[in-house]
């Protein structure tokens, strides 16, 4: 069929039902159809990561019934594509009159009317709903393979990754299930931080290695079997280098992302006491070795060893942080945790500003404890790739359970505790399905 009229469909096609057949089918008529295959990045500009990837998604599409073409869009916004190919139709169900694509819609429109282009606007699939469809998917679990590769996934196309700490199952429901709409986009954390500050705390023993492994992997399997997302490990100095590389194949192996590591000996204490107390910082040369057993140690490419710097804790130097960071991206680091107890984040912005000038560069992960008053976008105008929010679940936690304490001593009784600070009873028996 000659001068066959082009058609245009935008869609993510995260898991394909009978709403996408009925879009295409109804292309179909109007003429050749093309896909804009929304990538990675645009899908994650206004909600979830896609549990597909994108490559994976093109292959899934460009093998349906009546799909001519299949092309990335790379925004939500569906004006570059149009501009490029001028389509005679573009194909849409009439859900997107209303929420968050009512301006990408309406901008459609006035593209469309500059060569005479049209909207076709089909009723959209009843009963059919792609988040359902993904709740459901992911409330069956995920396999360790597939929650490990998520991390780098999530760095590779989102401009900041944002971690909330979990101390156990209910704080990593929390990590995984909290979200607000803001400015039409859905935001939610994107993965898991597994402290041994928190972890330890919640035991009620100190923060100085006295929770062994065996007790953190007991907490980790809690989290890891609740929720999808993935896990960053907070892995102390690693210890011994021939301990480490087995702590390395264990993550790996129960589906942790990611393992972050401080360049610290000796007894352990909470980097947040600075010189405060004595702490020693590791060699250089030990450190790299340590990072490189490590990965070699690993079964798989997706698992990631990220080095956490000391050297601003530790009053070295700005100098002596750069140096060592770079040694530790040569000994194969996957990332650079640079740490800080400063409240005006002066030295961070610093450290930030030399590490982008970095030849070889690898994702720069923060924890804003303390220069709390920095957002997430300046961070992410730092060059900085993933925030961790390192201990704020737990932080909060305590004083709320102490003031319900008090309450029931000073009222005699568990009515204002409840009005005050307390979960309904239903609530709290319904909480978990």
């Amino acid at each position: 069929m000659k001068n066959k009229k082009l058609v245009y469909i935008g869609m993510s096609a995260d898991l394909i039902h009978q709403g996408h057949i009925n879009i295409i089918r109804e292309g179909l008529k109007l003429g050749e159809v093309t896909i804009g295959l929304l990538t990675d990045e645009a899908i994650a500009e206004y909600k979830r990561l896609p549990l597909i990837a994108f490559n994976e998604r093109k292959l899934i599409v460009e093998n349906l019934k009546g799909v001519a073409k299949v092309i990335p869009q790379n925004t939500l916004d569906y004006v570059p594509n149009l501009k490029e190919l001028k389509p005679d139709f573009v194909v849409h169900g009439d859900d997107w009159k209303t929420g968050v694509q009512k301006e990408v819609r309406q901008r459609v429109i006035d593209t469309l009317a500059e060569w005479g282009g049209e909207l076709v606007e089909p009723n959209y699939t009843e009963g059919i709903s792609s988040t359902d469809l993904i709740s459901a998917v992911k409330a069956q679990g995920i396999t360790p393979g597939k929650r490990m590769k998520t991390l780098r996934r999530l760095i590779g196309v989102k401009p900041i990754v944002r971690i909330l700490e979990a101390h156990n199952g209910l704080t990593g429901l929390i990590a995984e299930k909290t979200q607000i709409i803001k400015d039409g986009r859905t935001i939610e954390f994107d993965g898991i931080w597994e402290s041994s500050l928190t972890d330890s705390t919640a035991k009620g023993k100190p923060d100085t290695e006295l929770v062994d492994f065996s007790s953190r992997f007991s907490t980790i399997e809690e989290i890891l079997e609740v929720t999808t997302k993935p896990m960053i490990v907070d892995g102390d100095t690693g210890g011994r280098i021939d301990h480490f590389k087995f702590r390395v194949k264990t993550l790996e192996r129960l589906g942790v992302s990611a393992i972050i590591i401080e360049d610290k000996i000796g007894d352990k204490r909470n980097s947040l006491f600075g010189t405060t107390v004595p702490q020693e910082q590791d060699s250089i040369d030990h450190f790299s070795q340590k990072i490189h057993e490590g990965k070699k140690s690993q079964v798989t490419e997706d698992f990631m060893i990220i080095a956490r710097v000391e050297s601003l804790i530790l009053q070295k130097g700005m100098d002596d942080a750069l140096l060592r960071s770079k040694a530790y991206i040569k000994a194969g680091a996957d990332g650079i945790m640079i740490h800080s107890k400063n409240k005006d984040g002066k030295e961070i912005i610093e450290f930030c500003n030399h590490f982008k000038k970095f030849e070889n560069r690898v994702p720069l992960i923060v924890v804003p404890s303390t220069y709390a008053h920095i957002t997430e976008n300046e961070l992410k105008d730092l060059g900085v790739n993933v925030v961790i929010y390192a201990n704020h679940l737990l932080r909060s936690a305590y004083p709320a359970m102490v003031n319900t304490a008090k309450s029931l001593l000073e009222n005699s009784r568990g009515m204002e505790a409840s009005n005050d600070y307390c979960m309904s009873i239903k609530d709290i028996i319904t909480l978990i399905p």
